[in-house]
Formats: C-alpha cells, sequence, structure tokens
C-alpha cells in the first residue's frame, strides 16, 4: 500500500500558531458576550478551522465567531434560551447551503457598502456599550438604548479593581503593536489578557473570573424537539438574520483578504458552501455562529501563510488546548475580555471611511447613519433591512434623472421635450416643468428621449395633454401634437 505524505511548510506552520494565540481570547471573548459557555466560542473556532478550513473556497481567510454576530447572537439566547441556539445556528448553516448550491454568493458584492458599513458601526456600538458593563463587572441592561441610558449612572456603580484591569487591557491593545518585533512575536489580544490573568492571579485580586464548565458540559445535542421552534415567526426571522449576515460578513471578509495576498481569488459560492457547512456542524454541536473573520484572516496572511494549511492547523491547535487545558480559562478576569471586546467594537465604527464618504457621497453617509441607529434603537434585523430599503430608495432617487427642454419656435409654436427617466419620484418637477408652459401657444410635445416612464408619470403626460387637448376645443385656438419618439 502506498503511503502519501503531507508535507506542511513551515510559513504555514507558523502562522497557524500565530493566528491560534490571536484567536484564542477572541473566541473565549466573543462566547462571553454572546451570553453562552466560553467552550462554545472555541468548539466554533476549532469548527472554523477543521471544517470550513478544509474545504474550498477562500484560500486564506479563517473562521471562528466573531464579534459581528454577538449582540444578535445575545438577544437570541435571552429571547429563546440556549438551548435553542443549535437549532437556529443549524437552519442558518442549511440556509447558506442553498445560497451557495444556487450560486447566489456573488450577490452578496451587490450590497451597499454604505448599509454594510452601518451595519458593522450599529453592532460596534451596542457591543462597547454592553461590555463598557463588563469591564466594571457589572450587569448590563437590556438592548440598546437601555444600555446607553445606564451608562449615566454607571460611574457609581463599577468596581474599581475590575474596571483597572480591563483599562489596562484596552492600554496594551493599543500599545503594543507599535512596537512591530515584539507584536510579531506575541499578539496583542494574548499579551493583553494573559497580562491581566498573571497580575490578578499573583496579586488575587477580588474579579470575575470565567466560568468553567468542561467541553462536555457546554456541549449540546439539539434534541428532535427543538426543531419545532423553527414553526415560530420570530425564530424563522432570526435564523434567516443569521444566515444573511454571517454570508455577507464573510463574503465581504473574503474580497478584503483577496487585497491582501496574490493567491488564488475566492469563489463566492464555494465559499458560502463552506460557511454554510461549518454552521450546520456548529448547530449540531449547539455551538455560536461561525463567520470568515477578517482579523484572524489578515492575521494569517501577514504571518506568511501559503496554504489553507494554516487555517486548519490553527483548529487543531484550539482542539489542544480545549481538551488538554481548559482549566487556564478559569484564570481569565472577564473584566479583560471585555477590555479586549471594547477594543474590538470601536474597530468596528468605520470613522476613517466616513469622513471619506462625508466628502463625495453625503448621501451614502445617510445610509449608514441611519442604519446603525436603528441597530442600536431596535434590533440587528430591522437595521440592516431598513438600511438596505434607504438605499434602494436612495439609488432610486439618483437615476431618476427627468429634464423638461422647451424649444420657442415663434410662430411654429413650442417644442417639449422630456428626457431621461420619469419616475413618481420626479413627478412633482415634471408637473412644475409641464405647467410652466405658455398657454397661448401651439404645444408639440416630444417623449423620445425618455428612456424610462413609469405609470405615475405616464398617466400625468396623458392627463396634461388631454387638459391641453381640451383648452384647444373650448375655442382657444391652442395646438398641440404628442411625439411619442
Amino acid at each position: 500500500m502506498r503511503v502519501v505524505r503531507c508535507r506542511v511548510s513551515k510559513a504555514d506552520l507558523f502562522a497557524s500558531l500565530v493566528v491560534f494565540l490571536v484567536a484564542l481570547p477572541l473566541c473565549v471573548g466573543v462566547a462571553i458576550a454572546s451570553g453562552v459557555p466560553a467552550e462554545l466560542g472555541l468548539v466554533t473556532g476549532i469548527v472554523g478551522g477543521l471544517v470550513v478550513g478544509a474545504l474550498p473556497g477562500s484560500s486564506l481567510q479563517v473562521s471562528g465567531p466573531a464579534a459581528g454576530l454577538t449582540v444578535l447572537v445575545y438577544e437570541a439566547v435571552r429571547a429563546y434560551g440556549v438551548e435553542v441556539l443549535g437549532v437556529l445556528v443549524f437552519a442558518a448553516g442549511v440556509v447558506q447551503l442553498g445560497l451557495g448550491v444556487l450560486r447566489l454568493g456573488r450577490w452578496f458584492r451587490a450590497v451597499s457598502s454604505a448599509v454594510v458599513q452601518g451595519m458593522l458601526a450599529g453592532i460596534g456600538l451596542v457591543l462597547v456599550a454592553g461590555q463598557v458593563y463588563a469591564l466594571g463587572d457589572v450587569a448590563a441592561p437590556a438592548g440598546g438604548v437601555g444600555k446607553l441610558a445606564g451608562l449615566v449612572a454607571l460611574p457609581g456603580v463599577v468596581d474599581p479593581v475590575a474596571l483597572s484591569v480591563g483599562g489596562a487591557t484596552i492600554a496594551v491593545l493599543l500599545l503594543w503593536p507599535r512596537w512591530g518585533r515584539g507584536a510579531r512575536l506575541v499578539p496583542a489580544p494574548l499579551l493583553a489578557v494573559g497580562l491581566a490573568a498573571a497580575v490578578t492571579g499573583v496579586f488575587d485580586l477580588s474579579v470575575r473570573r470565567v466560568e468553567v464548565r468542561g467541553l462536555v458540559g457546554a456541549v449540546r445535542v439539539p434534541e428532535w424537539g427543538d426543531f419545532g421552534r423553527l414553526t415560530e415567526v420570530g425564530v424563522l426571522g432570526t435564523v434567516v438574520a443569521f444566515a444573511l449576515i454571517a454570508s455577507a460578513e464573510s463574503l465581504f471578509s473574503a474580497a478584503a483578504v483577496d487585497r491582501l495576498h496574490p493567491g488564488p481569488r475566492t469563489d463566492y459560492d464555494r465559499e458560502l458552501v463552506a460557511q454554510g457547512a461549518g454552521n450546520v456542524v456548529c448547530g449540531v454541536l449547539g455551538a455560536l455562529p461561525m463567520t470568515a473573520v477578517i482579523v484572524r484572516s489578515a492575521v494569517n496572511v501577514r504571518a506568511g501563510a501559503r496554504t489553507k494549511a494554516s487555517r486548519v492547523l490553527h483548529g487543531g491547535w484550539l482542539l489542544v488546548f480545549t481538551a488538554l487545558l481548559p482549566g487556564v480559562l478559569g484564570l481569565v478576569p472577564v473584566a479583560a475580555l471585555a477590555g479586549l471586546l471594547v477594543y474590538a467594537g470601536c474597530g468596528l465604527v468605520p470613522v476613517r471611511q466616513v469622513r471619506g464618504l462625508w466628502r463625495g457621497h453625503r448621501g451614502e453617509v445617510v445610509v449608514l447613519g441611519v442604519t446603525a441607529v436603528v441597530i442600536v434603537v431596535g434590533n440587528l434585523f430591522e437595521g440592516v433591512l431598513v438600511g438596505l430599503a434607504l438605499a434602494v430608495a436612495k439609488t432610486a432617487w439618483d437615476i431618476s434623472h427627468v429634464q423638461v427642454e422647451t424649444e420657442d419656435l415663434g410662430d411654429a409654436g413650442i417644442v417639449v421635450r422630456v428626457l431621461g427617466h420619469a419616475t413618481f419620484l420626479r413627478l412633482p418637477k415634471l408637473l412644475e416643468a409641464l405647467e410652466g408652459v405658455p398657454g397661448d401657444r401651439v404645444v408639440r410635445l416630444e417623449l423620445g428621449g425618455l428612456r424610462h416612464v413609469d405609470h405615475a408619470c405616464a398617466a400625468a403626460l396623458e392627463g396634461w395633454v388631454a387638459g391641453r387637448e381640451g383648452e384647444r376645443g373650448s375655442g382657444s385656438g391652442l395646438g398641440l401634437g404628442w411625439v411619442r419618439g
């Protein structure tokens, strides 16, 4: 029997270790912020490496639990219970598989970037508002508005020790990357969380730490009865939100990662199938939903990864850690993870992009801002729907340009030409221009320059023509010709 040997390059091995060290605290932090056991975040990271990492699609991007879905998962767990989470994730994965098989992955690239940036901004604001409470070991109020309103009374109830730990974590995250050589050797998230655990342990500081249940105790395979919840409208809405937002975030991440390396480009439909397969597995294990994560993916590329072996290996390292060293998680202060997520949440707010858009595309800033505000005061699904509707309305307004030109031919009368796209959005402008045509002249209406006319404008034009012909028939001596083109 012939034995096939698979050699992993040193570059991929090194990159996998770096990505593992970055992913470890982020997986735990996202799980805690989502209101589920820390081990479930690690399970999603493991599946993202071993399952999605081995499937075709994008070669270098890394998948796992993402901050972008934290708010939605937290609300879903609060509304339906952690026992239904696996059903939600499983069903979302099936939807993603269907989208990929139907080759609809490319259409996610047609979503307005303002909506995506607004979605990330809203998620970032709600995430930061919630994790500020965890920085001080204080329970966060429910809802985005409640979190924002509660910030006023927060200074009087925070634990100063926990707040110091969280603040120091954020300081390390901000300062450590400035030393390029050190940041390449030890990732800032690992260093920040590791220092927080070491200091609080050495000095025996009284802060809340991560609860460790063990992998077996945390994983819960959904029961058949749990799938009956899929008949509920709210549950189905959450499934669609999981699927669409996870798909959009993964494919936008793929587009960004493709710009970071000269290797093979992403096959969007295959990547969507891979993400769907990963979420189906996560659902069976009752874990968090996964997406491709731009932070880990960028680390993978910059660490020198050449093939998908690096992301598969990173999942293996997570599995080894979870199996052999789960007790280490019990040393980590929750405030340190909150600081990590506050830092990540601030990174989701596209401040630089907003400045660029404001200079040339202020309408896009409105779409971005409205999307973010609706997410903060409502929820993620409503915000995305409102943002998409507003983006479509803005596009319709932008392309709906109608122009009315008049040419005075002296005794031969006046020629009125209507050009462009006549839609109901421009109906007031069209009627205003037509009503300004002198009523005592012979008029010739030419519509050959109209590339599109909707029913409302067609009816308005016919009504205007009928009105002019009525004046002519009443003895005014007016003439009218209607030339359609």
